[in-house]
Parts: C-alpha cells; sequence; structure tokens
C-alpha cells in the first residue's frame, strides 16, 4: 500500500508548508517574467529619482539629516500620488518574482517590503548631493507606504489562486522558458508612450545617443577621433508615404514576431496579433493625448497609418503559420528595416517641442524612462531574436512533461 506522503508512482509528494508556491511537474522549466520586469521597474525609479544625475556635490551636514527634519508645509497633489503610487508595482512585482522563485510567500512579502524601504532609503539620501532634487522625508514614507500596499495587493492575489491561475492560462499559450519574449512583449506598448516622429517607430535613438557621444568626449584627447554630428538640415525632408507606411507596418509586426517565437500555434497566435495591434493603438493614441492634448487624441489616425494598420494586421496573420524559429528569423529582418528607416525620420518642430516639454516637465520624473524603453526595445529584441535562431523551436509545456 502506498504511503501518504507518496504519488501513486512511488515518488515523494509532500505538500507544501502553508503559503510557499506549490511545486508542479514541469515547473523548473519556466522562468518567471516578473524577475526581470521587477529589475527593469527598479532601473525606472533609481532613473526617476536622480534625473539628471548632473551637479553632484559634498553636503556639509549628514545625508540623512532630512529623517530628523520636520514635514514641509508646502506639497504637491501630483507628487504625493506620484510617490505613493510609483512603488506600488515594485513591492508586487518583487512579491511575484521571489514567489515564482519557490520562495515562501511570508518570506517573500518580508523581503520585498524591507528590499522597497531600502531602495527608497537609498535613492532619497543619494538626492541630498543633487541640486535640483531635494531630499523628503514623506516621500520616503510615501514610498514605504506604496512598496507595502504592492506587497499586500500581490500577496492577496497570491492567496486566492492568482499566480496558478496565471501559470494555467501561461501553459495553455506559451512555450516553456518564455519569460524573456513576455516581458519584452509587457515593454512595447510601454515604449509607444514616449513621443515618436512615425507611429509605432521605435529605435529612433542613434542622432540622440550621437549628441550624447560628442558631449561625453568633448575637450578630451579623442575628441577628434569621433568628430562632431553633422548639423541638422533647417527644413527636414518629409519621409516618402511608402517609407511612412512600412515603418507602421514593420513596428507592427516586429512585436508580433517576437510573440511567435513563443506562442503556441494556432488561432492563439492570431488572437495575440489582434490583441497587440489594439493594444499599440490604444497607446499611440494616448500617449498622443498626452503630448497634444486630450483634443489631438487620434491627431496620428491618417490614411496612410489606416492602410499600414491594416497591412500589419493582415501580415501578422499571415505569419503567424511560421514555425517559432522562422518567426525569428524574419523577426529579425523587420526590426533590422524598422531601425534603419526609423533614424531617416525627420524631426519635425511640433515633434521637437513635444520632446522638450516631455524632458523638461512632469513626464521625466514620472515616465521618462519611456523614452529608453521606446529607444532600446528594437536593439534589445534583436538580441533576443538572435538567441531564439540559435535554439531549436521550443516545445510546448505539456509535450516537456
Amino acid at each position: 500500500m502506498a504511503d501518504p506522503g507518496t504519488t501513486a508512482r512511488g515518488g515523494a509528494a509532500s505538500r507544501p508548508p502553508h503559503g510557499a508556491a506549490p511545486r508542479r511537474a514541469g515547473a523548473a522549466r519556466h522562468r518567471s517574467s516578473a524577475v526581470p520586469l521587477a529589475w527593469i521597474y527598479a532601473a525606472v525609479i533609481v532613473y526617476a529619482s536622480l534625473y539628471p544625475f548632473a551637479g553632484w556635490r559634498a553636503v556639509s551636514s549628514s545625508a540623512f539629516a532630512f529623517l530628523a527634519q520636520p514635514f514641509s508645509r508646502y506639497w504637491i497633489g501630483f507628487d504625493v500620488i506620484a510617490n505613493l503610487v510609483g512603488y506600488l508595482p515594485l513591492g508586487a512585482l518583487m512579491f511575484f518574482a521571489m514567489v515564482r522563485s519557490n520562495w515562501h510567500a511570508g518570506r517573500a512579502a518580508l523581503a520585498a517590503s524591507v528590499l522597497a524601504a531600502l531602495l527608497s532609503l537609498t535613492l532619497e539620501t543619494l538626492q541630498s548631493y543633487l541640486p535640483q532634487r531635494v531630499p523628503s522625508k514623506l516621500d520616503l514614507m510615501l514610498n514605504v507606504a506604496g512598496g507595502l500596499a504592492g506587497v499586500a495587493l500581490a500577496a492577496l492575489v497570491h492567496w486566492r489562486g492568482g499566480v496558478e491561475r496565471w501559470q494555467r492560462a501561461r501553459d495553455r499559450w506559451f512555450v516553456a522558458r518564455s519569460a524573456g519574449g513576455v516581458a519584452l512583449l509587457i515593454l512595447w506598448p510601454i515604449g509607444l508612450l514616449f513621443p515618436t516622429a512615425v507611429p509605432f517607430g521605435l529605435g529612433h535613438v542613434l542622432a540622440r545617443g550621437r549628441e550624447v557621444l560628442d558631449a561625453v568626449v568633448r575637450n578630451t584627447p579623442i575628441e577628434g577621433w569621433i568628430g562632431h554630428p553633422a548639423p541638422l538640415p533647417i527644413e527636414a525632408v518629409p519621409l516618402a508615404p511608402g517609407a511612412e507606411l512600412a515603418i507602421i507596418v514593420l513596428g507592427l509586426v516586429a512585436p508580433c514576431l517576437v510573440a511567435f517565437t513563443i506562442a503556441m500555434p494556432g488561432w492563439r497566435r492570431v488572437v495575440l496579433v489582434v490583441v497587440g495591434c489594439l493594444v499599440g493603438a490604444a497607446t499611440t493614441t494616448l500617449s498622443t493625448a498626452l503630448n497634444f492634448g486630450p483634443s489631438h487624441a487620434f491627431a496620428w489616425i491618417t490614411a496612410t497609418s489606416l492602410q499600414a494598420f491594416a497591412i500589419g494586421v493582415l501580415a501578422g496573420a499571415l505569419l503567424s503559420l511560421l514555425p517559432a524559429r522562422a518567426a525569428a528569423g524574419f523577426g529579425l529582418v523587420a526590426l533590422t528595416a524598422l531601425v534603419m528607416l526609423v533614424q531617416r525620420a525627420p524631426t519635425d518642430p511640433y515633434f521637437a517641442q513635444s520632446l522638450q516639454a516631455w524632458e523638461q516637465g512632469r513626464f521625466i520624473r514620472l515616465h521618462g524612462a519611456a523614452q529608453w524603453v521606446g529607444w532600446l526595445w528594437p536593439y534589445v529584441a534583436l538580441v533576443y531574436l538572435l538567441v531564439r535562431v540559435a535554439i531549436p523551436d521550443p516545445k510546448p509545456v505539456a509535450t516537456a512533461r
């Protein structure tokens, strides 16, 4: 007779302790997308808290002196909400990352809460050395409260079985070891929040990168080797309609091809194409509304963009029939063509004004890291697809088990 602590096959099957993430057959085959997302979101908070990273100075008093100062009589509602809500996703992501790495739920909640508080304390302390930032005890308390709220919300979702339901849905929709691809798909609409010269034209970074490089090497021995960036023409030549259409189509198809490298074959891929394009359209509309006002939210919709949108959806549906490695190969071609075309997109005066407002206003402190996502997403996706091309087509989780 089989022992109660064993399975019918004779293997040990002791029940996990209360609060621990249950171990399933094949669980080790999965890597959680919460892990890279937690790291990325922590980097976003560091960027938003220490921007513009210039003018570092020494302080005469202790860097922790702000902890003993009384609360300021003046505060802005936007900053209060931003400090509270900004740390909520961090606490939740860290909790999920630890639980999905087989941490006990109690230890994960404690560790995530402490790490969120330590990050906030570290950043508030570093702000003492920046002339454009002011450390605040109230900000620290709001950050800690936001992190605790995020951990509590994530723990409630875990207690109600949300993690297991997500795992079952992920097993049905995606292949094993798909965490990197899922993280890329989640980050894609975030990158679209940053203004783009052409809708869905992510990766417009070479010109800005050249400006940064020129500023770094200026008045150094290697300045002559690098040279100065060519001045921009007074009147930029607009893109041809065909080039604009191609950028929009490629910008829509590229994330679809990333999804096809990890998605199960069949109708699920078509659903991902439709949902992805709708999310992209909604995010672009939101970005346009944030930059040019709600009355201009749909200004990006033109005859060319509508035609390109329809072509992108149709092309994505047809390419969904490709095997995973073939989709990765097509994705490399699409992303390479996208970044080459995007670099030719002119910077018109309205777009330049929008960027200036974005980089000097509140956007940079709360959403400014979206520009880095928008700049770097195509290049990170290229590296990811190169890895996917080099490995065999992944098997479904059920088959791998």
